[in-house]
């Protein structure tokens, strides 16, 4: 951010104590702290917990999540079920926390989660979304675009639940 937001003044840089280098408005004599969009995406389980959603959007012939920002007042797993709904036609029936990361290229604070759906069935996909498959952990792990945020979001899922001595079964992760 290099202009205040309330005013257009140019920001500075001003050592904050116990916060460290944060913009400084010299006009409206103000901090400034970063702004940025807030977004959900999800690994969505089918309701056996044992395939995982991979869709394509806007023409492009990528494997990704199911991803959505988050409006003003809604938390995080409203969020991720509306998105899911509009989507998918499917209804979230849990969720549990993954990861977070920045993603840079959009301003974007991305919250990914794992999800389970009350269906299998695909048939309420919206035009929203181009394609959508259900994959098997492992087919997901390969089919998921490479070197992508989603790929990330989803390789570290799958790590947790690897290192994990356990069945996994609907309710084990949700």
């Amino acid at each position: 951010m290099s202009y205040c937001t309330e005013c257009g003044t140019r920001l500075e840089l001003r050592y904050l104590e116990k916060e460290g280098m944060i913009p400084w408005c010299e006009k409206c004599k103000a901090w400034r702290f970063p702004a940025f969009s807030t977004a959900i995406s999800t690994m969505v389980y089918n309701p056996a917990g044992q395939k995982i959603l991979l869709i394509k959007q806007y023409g492009r012939d990528r494997n990704i999540l199911v991803a959505g920002y988050i409006n003003k007042g809604e938390g995080a797993e409203h969020a991720l079920a509306r998105e899911v709904q509009e989507e998918m036609g499917l209804k979230v029936t849990a969720c549990i926390f993954n990861m977070s990361e920045y993603f840079e290229k959009s301003n974007t604070l991305m919250l990914n989660f794992a999800s389970i759906v009350d269906s299998d069935n695909l048939s309420g996909m919206t035009p929203e979304v181009d394609f959508a498959a259900w994959y098997t952990p492992g087919e997901a792990r390969e089919a998921i675009t490479h070197d992508s945020l989603a790929e990330k979001f989803l390789l570290n899922w799958l790590s947790k639940r690897e290192t994990y001595d356990h069945t996994y079964d609907t309710y084990t992760f949700l």
